[in-house]
């Protein structure tokens, strides 16, 4: 085996995020699509509620807060709790690949992520299709940070230099290779079938 564990990111790589009905709220509120989703990023709302350091409540009133100037509260208050709580869709490939991986050595899921992940993953019928998972908001800390990454390979039962990391983002693939282990930058199932390939032959 090439590897003895497989950690691998959620949002992008497996599940991605259903923003259709929103964006049709925002428009008809008057806003541009994406509007919502600036505020809740913005580096000094979105780090907070990664970290844990807000709730999904406090988050979430955040956004309401930060859209209030641009429509009515009510208005502000649907779009932020429409945003928060947006469905997810499933790649239904990138996680039969996992599942067959599964077999053979654990797959822990790691997420920049608030609390609310295990709802996600709940509502995506993929409560039980993990190992373990790591969502930042657990651990204090967030890709590319160190502590994440050991975090996974410690739920893993894997050395870090025995371990695949799988992410959309190249700055958090390149921090797991600092740390010794073999990363990938998702951009689709294939990547993911070829890295794979050893573990499923």
């Amino acid at each position: 085996m090439p590897f003895d564990a497989v950690l691998c990111d959620f949002y992008d790589v497996i599940g991605f995020t259903d923003l259709a009905e929103h964006e049709q709220r925002e428009s008809a509120c008057g806003l541009a699509p994406g509007t919502t989703e600036k505020i809740a990023f913005a580096p000094g709302l979105a780090r907070p509620a990664a970290l844990g350091q807000i709730t999904v409540e406090q988050w979430t009133q955040a956004i309401a807060d930060g859209l209030s100037s641009l429509t009515g509260p009510v208005e502000a208050g649907a779009l932020a709790r429409g945003f928060v709580g947006a469905g997810c869709r499933i790649d239904q490939e990138a996680a039969g690949l996992l599942m067959q991986v599964r077999r053979h050595v654990p797959v822990v899921l790691v997420s920049n992520s608030t609390a609310q992940m295990d709802a996600v993953l709940e509502a995506a019928g993929l409560s039980r299709a993990f190992d373990a998972v790591i969502i930042s908001a657990r651990v204090g800390a967030a890709k590319p940070d160190r502590p994440i990454y050991e975090a996974a390979a410690r739920e893993a039962g894997a050395v870090a230099d025995r371990c695949l990391f799988v992410d959309d983002r190249a700055a958090n693939v390149e921090a797991a290779v600092a740390l010794g282990m073999t990363g990938v930058v998702y951009g689709g199932p294939a990547d993911l079938a070829a890295v794979l390939a050893p573990l499923l032959e």
